[in-house]
């Protein structure tokens, strides 16, 4: 194992290029293929790039928020404190990992955008308390978490069929969450992952044989991030309403407000944009001042760069897959090989392939979902389980794809490479419990 392990850790950390260089080599891998594959002229690829280059402008600017608000968040007393408390249940290397991947774990099932800045936080304010265990690994494994979320109450695919009036209505109907994410087969994979997962983090610490703790220039400008200033007295009306308590007093509550009416109206229906929204108004309410709230903006903005210029490349990619049709012969060349039993299974790898080239799970759906409930349908397999597939294939290949790690990578101060190679070991060991849970139960 330890040899394995950093065998996968020296190729990533000799060959994978930064996370914008993926991005950019993508582009050209799918394009080349789309002429090869499809149809399509070079022209044509060309134009189905450039018109679907900003597809996910509204996605880029939630995930950006996701960090920025994040770390606003974090950067207040009262949830330092509330990390810090969390954090002294580790005081190994060995515990710090294995309270970094459940909790991390946790958050995700909950959100899968909560759960990729908590994870992250949490990292870092239990490095800060282990400075012996290895940050790479500790990163990784709060990224490992992340696996977990379209199993979870945020799995965008299995909500989507949930909902009445979806655009697989007329073949499949509405599919409860009961028959989805609360199955037994998703049941089974949730646990099983969630109570090994940290094991596994634990067991790639103590055969990585790896030296690199912690980096000191970072945790100490982190320890400096969160360090409350005391703000200098206010002389002019600008300065008193900048400094007015009251005023991030009146703005918080109002958007706390929105969150009661939220939840009263649609349930614990924690999407993207509510998790976003309260982020930013505890962050309001727990920063005191609009002056002191300003300043974390001003830190936290630093993070969020790395989204911003790479997501159009990813759209620009999943225009290529869908108007080229190159996505489309991926699902049924699986599908052509696939019977009733291997159907759940060879979704899942065919989704976790298309996952590489389209990182979003409502759009892998719309992609897949027309393909394979059909052929479900055909062969006699269940829909919902096939759903699933689909969902799991999703969570899969982003153990490797670094598209959904730019966030908690922004937040911790690494690179891509830093932790690929060890999430390798965790895509490769996670392949096993999810195929038995799709042709099993």
């Amino acid at each position: 194992m330890k040899a394995v392990t950093n065998f996968f850790d020296r190729m990533v950390q000799k060959y994978l290029p930064d996370a914008f260089l993926f991005a950019v080599l993508l582009t050209i891998i799918v394009y080349l293929l789309g002429i090869l594959f499809t149809n399509s002229s070079p022209v044509q690829m060309v134009e189905h790039w450039g018109t679907g280059f900003w597809d996910l402008l509204e996605f880029a600017m939630q995930m950006s928020l996701i960090v920025v608000t994040g770390y606003i968040l974090a950067n207040t007393p009262i949830v330092r404190r509330i990390l810090t408390t969390i954090s002294t249940l580790a005081n190994t290397p060995g515990q710090a990992v294995v309270l970094v991947t459940f909790v991390a774990g946790v958050a995700c099932l909950i959100s899968y955008g909560f759960g990729l800045v908590v994870g992250a936080l949490l990292g870092i304010h239990v490095a800060r308390r282990v400075p012996t265990v290895d940050y790479r690994i500790l990163m990784a494994s709060a990224y490992s978490g992340f696996l977990l979320w379209h199993g979870g109450l945020s799995a965008s695919g299995p909500l989507l069929i949930a909902t009445p009036g979806h655009f697989l209505e007329d073949v499949m109907g509405t599919v409860p969450v009961t028959a989805t994410i609360f199955s037994s087969a998703n049941l089974f994979i949730v646990l099983f992952l969630l109570f090994t997962l940290p094991l596994l983090n634990l067991y790639l610490l103590r055969s990585s044989g790896s030296t690199a703790a912690n980096n000191p220039t970072l945790l100490q400008h982190d320890e400096q991030a969160f360090t409350e200033e005391e703000s200098p007295k206010p002389d002019t009306p600008a300065e008193r309403l900048e400094n007015s308590q009251i005023l991030s007093i009146v703005i918080a509550v109002l958007g706390l407000l929105f969150v009661v009416f939220h939840f009263a109206q649609n349930g614990f229906d924690l999407n993207i944009n509510i998790v976003n929204f309260i982020f930013l108004f505890l962050g309001i309410l727990f920063h005191r001042t609009p002056r002191r709230f300003l300043d974390s903006v001003t830190d936290a903005v630093k993070n969020a760069g790395g989204i911003i210029i790479q997501f159009p490349f990813y759209a620009g990619i999943m225009g290529m897959m869908v108007a080229s049709g190159l996505s489309e012969q991926i699902s049924l060349w699986f599908v052509s090989i696939a019977t009733d039993f291997t159907l759940p299974l060879f979704t899942f790898i065919s989704a976790g392939i298309i996952n590489f080239f389209v990182p979003s799970g409502g759009g892998q759906w719309a992609i897949q979902g027309p393909l394979m409930i059909p052929a479900s349908i055909e062969l006699g397999v269940d829909t919902a389980k096939t759903a699933m597939a689909v969902a799991w294939g999703d969570a899969w290949t982003n153990m490797i794809q670094p598209f959904w790690a730019l966030p908690l990578l922004a937040i911790a101060g690494l690179k891509v490479r830093d932790i690929m190679g060890f999430c390798v070991i965790i895509l490769i060991y996670s392949f096993f419990p999810i195929a038995v849970g799709l042709l099993f139960f």
